[in-house]
């Protein structure tokens, strides 16, 4: 079962990575914003901190699009997406 996206964060934070002022809202932003699933947003965030380095928030919605657009349901299909698009992830 995928993690929530409050879950997701909160793993994350508990490893030690620590989200910039206003991140955290401009996440749930673009989930709304999008209508994205957990799974998507997560994604989203996963590959927006590997490719990046960092919480990249224009980023991030960018990306978020781009898969919600594409119809991203597996992490396969997020991976290959990446892939196809050069990203480093």
């Amino acid at each position: 079962m995928e993690k929530t996206v409050e879950e997701y964060i909160s793993n994350l934070e508990s490893k030690g990575f620590s989200f910039g002022e206003g991140a955290i809202e401009f996440i749930f932003f673009g989930k709304h914003y999008t209508n994205a699933d957990d799974f998507l947003v997560n994604m989203a965030i996963e590959m927006t901190l590997k490719a990046q380095k960092n919480f990249d928030g224009s980023f991030y919605i960018s990306l978020l699009e781009a898969l919600k657009q594409s119809e991203i349901h597996t992490r396969s299909d997020a991976e290959l997406f990446a892939k196809e698009r050069g990203l480093r992830i």
